[in-house]
């Protein structure tokens, strides 16, 4: 009986509904996304090779941004493909493993770059709290290790949401209303119960959230105290400009992701999680190379 509805849910494929149902916007939203994935690679891209080639960039502070924004490449060309040629093309099909992968890959980044955004924020407080032990604090061979581990990390946590969503039992034909590929509309779709998917989604955004959002605020108290203590004003104003940037981008990342998947029992309409998924899975990542780009020199 389980292999017989296992081999079911293998043949299913999925209907991926666009970002529209007026036909006559669709090619105006196909050029309008398309651009700003085009500034989103060119950015991103651009911050990669900037930190890499520039010896005076090969410090943590620019480091962990440019795994941020190879992060952010990858979220953002595991997404935004397959709503681009949905809005150009009339088969809006995808094969039942194409969509648990680009699920999984999916989820992959956005816990590394939580991850990685909790390393940033620890970053900040050495830079500022312990500024002349900067380098002692946070040796070379520690980033390669905290990189590959956070990596390697959220891929085998990410596993068990995946091992979850292949236990789920699809059939035939079935829609999946969003652009992607994403959880809470897959188990929307399948002949599960789906409280008990939703809890398992709360609990582990929660549990991720919790984490991370643990070491960003117990740093981000230790850099409020120190620059209160700072009597200049030109000190003061370094000190802030260190993590403007960086409170910025948590600020629009961690706040979409509370509002998406932390909230018990959302009350939140099916079209405003599609247009809060579309600010943070297109939108978001081109922003973030542009706000490390004008708020530093």
């Amino acid at each position: 009986m389980v292999r017989a509805a296992r081999n079911v849910s293998l043949r299913t494929t999925f209907a991926i509904i666009s970002f529209t149902d007026y036909p006559e916007l669709q090619i105006h939203l196909f050029f309008v996304f398309l651009n700003i994935y085009v500034i989103t690679v060119v950015g991103n891209i651009g911050m990669i090779a900037l930190i890499k080639i520039d010896p005076k960039l090969h410090t943590p502070m620019y480091f962990f941004p440019s795994h941020l924004s190879f992060v952010d490449l990858c979220y953002s060309s595991i997404i935004t493909p397959k709503p681009l040629e949905n809005l150009v093309m009339a088969d809006q099909s995808i094969f039942y493993f194409s969509c648990m992968l680009q699920y999984f890959l999916s989820c992959t980044a956005v816990v590394t770059k939580s991850f990685l955004l909790a390393v940033m924020a620890y970053d900040c407080f050495v830079a500022i709290c312990n500024s002349l032990l900067y380098t002692v604090a946070i040796p070379q061979r520690l980033w390669d290790r905290v990189v590959a581990g956070s990596y390697l990390w959220d891929m085998s946590s990410t596993l068990v949401l995946l091992c979850y969503a292949l236990h789920l039992n699809f059939s035939g034909h079935s829609v999946i209303n969003h652009f992607f590929c994403e959880y809470t509309a897959l188990i929307a779709v399948s002949s599960f119960d789906t409280h008990i998917p939703h809890l398992f989604l709360f609990g582990f955004a929660t549990y991720n959230e919790v984490r991370t959002l643990l070491v960003i605020l117990t740093s981000n108290v230790f850099i409020l105290v120190t620059v209160v203590k700072i009597h200049f004003a030109s000190g003061r104003h370094k000190a802030f400009s260190t993590c403007a940037s960086y409170l910025t981008v948590i600020t629009i990342f961690h706040g979409t992701i509370i509002s998406l998947h932390c909230v018990p029992n959302s009350q939140n309409s099916r079209q405003t999680v599609k247009v809060a998924s579309i600010y943070h899975t297109v939108i978001n990542p081109m922003l973030n190379p542009l706000i490390y780009s004008l708020m530093n020199k």
